[in-house]
């Protein structure tokens, strides 16, 4: 089972919290042409 996502599809919206507690979505990104995500919660 293949659970790759498809190239050139659009992602799934999701929400995350930042280090300063404000929420951001997916969503609002939108329309931007590139978005690099970066999960680094091992330093606070």
């Amino acid at each position: 089972m293949n659970t790759a996502p498809e190239i050139d599809t659009t992602a799934p919206d999701f929400s995350l919290t930042d280090v300063e507690g404000e929420t951001v979505s997916l969503a609002h990104y939108r329309e931007a042409k590139t978005v690099l995500l970066v999960l680094n919660r091992g330093f606070k």
